[in-house]
């Protein structure tokens, strides 16, 4: 019976108590409140479909890649897409405690690559690792 389980996987668990889970991110509560969600609401603006367009030609003239968040923060690529120059997304996103900033990262990260195939093709090199 202990080798039942390697040759036929999916058998062996339907017979146990063993099911396997769906991967479930934890939650980490968000500190700064405010601050991480007026980043939140830029980077959205950013990637709306009105303005995605336009990001990502912002990346392209600046060379930043689109996986670089620091470097779209010092350009000011997201005070460029909301039209508000107050904004100080740097700042902002400095005044976040670290799993503030994680988490926001992560939010930039995940709609980066919840781009259209389209526009990954067509700014390809945005998205290149090197």
């Amino acid at each position: 019976m202990a080798g039942a389980c390697w040759r036929n996987p999916e058998r062996f668990l339907r017979g146990n108590l063993v099911k396997p889970m769906p991967f479930e991110q934890a939650t980490i509560k968000v500190e700064k409140e405010k601050e991480f969600e007026e980043l939140k609401r830029a980077i959205e603006v950013a990637f709306s479909p009105e303005k995605i367009k336009s990001f990502l030609k912002s990346l392209r003239r600046g060379k930043i890649q689109a996986r670089d968040f620091d470097g779209m923060l010092v350009c000011r690529t997201l005070e460029a897409m909301t039209g508000r120059a107050e904004l100080h997304a740097r700042q902002l996103y400095r005044s976040l405690t670290l799993s503030d900033q994680a988490q926001i990262k992560e939010f930039y990260l995940l709609k980066v690559e919840e781009v259209g195939q389209e526009l990954r093709t067509k700014y390809h090199k945005l998205y290149q690792y090197y």
